[in-house]
């Protein structure tokens, strides 16, 4: 009977044994591939945060390259970022800042790129954002037809010299070319102008200023504006049939541009190109788009063009728009907060 008993004991023991032998290698086994799962999820884990990180700092360079009017930053620290040192021209920069800051009342300021386009771009922002409507005179006219007015009506063949800043383009598709840019120019002002709350123009400006072939359309629209413009100007003073603005006379009085060709040639085609718009041609935008424009020109500090207006002659009803200049070819635009 103890033989039987310790027999039966011992298989007992044994089974238990082998059981837990059994047990023991799945727990091993189960173990190991837990520990494996969560190295690998570790690991897979690692690798997404830096594929988004990746992807995010891509998509942050490329936003933030093809935006053209930055966020407003600090007038005064942007002031000491940009003229570091204490060379004379710094020194005379860091006052010129701190003159606009203290006795002008702007705080912030909006960084522009810095292309041949410069100054459009800044007034046209400025209009846009504004909610500024159009020009009295383009209300009474229908500007999608002065390409072909221009061209047909005029018989100035001499436009299929135009060329689009940039993209030097000149040939027999001038004219639909810039029948686009116009319809650009018209559509875009008219949705935003036509939009009565502050933060939905600022997001169709940030948008439409995001978007580097919609805003050369707007610039050559406005460009070819003005050689409109000349040319009427110049058919007035040459048939000496009604009294034109003074600009006009100073703009032709130039050996550069004594008729509307050599205008063309030798100003407007460069434009947004290799060269951006002088102080006359200033002036002329100001009076074809009716608004008065406040240019602080900080290399210009105690000196009476500090601030200068463009044009100098304007209408009461017209409104104002505030540029900021160091060296009148890049333009920023100035911010002012209580």
């Amino acid at each position: 009977g103890r033989h039987e008993v310790w027999s039966w004991t011992t298989a007992v023991k044994q089974s238990l044994c082998l059981m837990w032998q059994k047990v023991t290698v799945q727990l091993t086994l189960s173990m190991s591939f837990l520990v494996a799962v969560c190295w690998y999820c570790r690991r897979l884990y690692s690798f997404l945060a830096q594929l988004l990180k990746r992807w995010s700092n891509y998509l942050q360079r490329k936003l933030i390259r093809n935006v053209s009017v930055l966020t407003e930053v600090d007038l005064l620290g942007y002031s000491m970022r940009e003229w570091k040192g204490e060379t004379k021209q710094a020194k005379h920069m860091r006052e010129a800042y701190e003159e606009l800051f203290g006795s002008c009342h702007i705080k912030y300021l909006r960084q522009v790129r810095k292309d041949n386009y410069s100054v459009l771009r800044a007034v046209l922002f400025q209009i846009f954002s504004q909610g500024i409507s159009f020009p009295s005179w383009m209300k009474e006219r229908d500007i999608l037809k002065l390409p072909e007015k221009l061209l047909y009506s005029q018989g100035c063949n001499w436009i299929q010299q135009y060329s689009f800043g940039p993209e030097r383009y000149t040939g027999p598709n001038v004219f639909s070319k810039l029948r686009k840019c116009m319809e650009t120019l018209k559509t875009n002002w008219i949705e935003i102008s036509a939009s009565k709350d502050h933060e939905e123009r600022r997001n169709l400006c940030n948008t439409l200023f995001s978007d580097e072939s919609k805003e050369h359309k707007l610039y050559e629209a406005i460009k070819f504006i003005m050689l409109y413009e000349v040319v009427e100007a110049y058919e007035q003073i040459k048939n000496r049939e009604e009294t034109t603005h003074n600009l006009f006379s100073l703009l032709l009085a130039r050996d550069s541009s004594s008729d509307p060709l050599s205008f063309m040639m030798n100003h407007l085609n460069a434009i947004g190109d290799s060269i951006c718009l002088d102080q006359v041609e200033l002036f002329l935008l100001g009076y074809l788009l009716e608004v008065k424009i406040r240019v602080y020109r900080l290399h210009r500090f105690h000196t009476e063009e500090f601030q200068v207006l463009y044009p100098e002659e304007y209408r009461r009803e017209w409104s104002e728009i505030c540029l900021l200049t160091e060296d009148d070819r890049y333009y920023h635009i100035p911010l002012f907060r209580t």
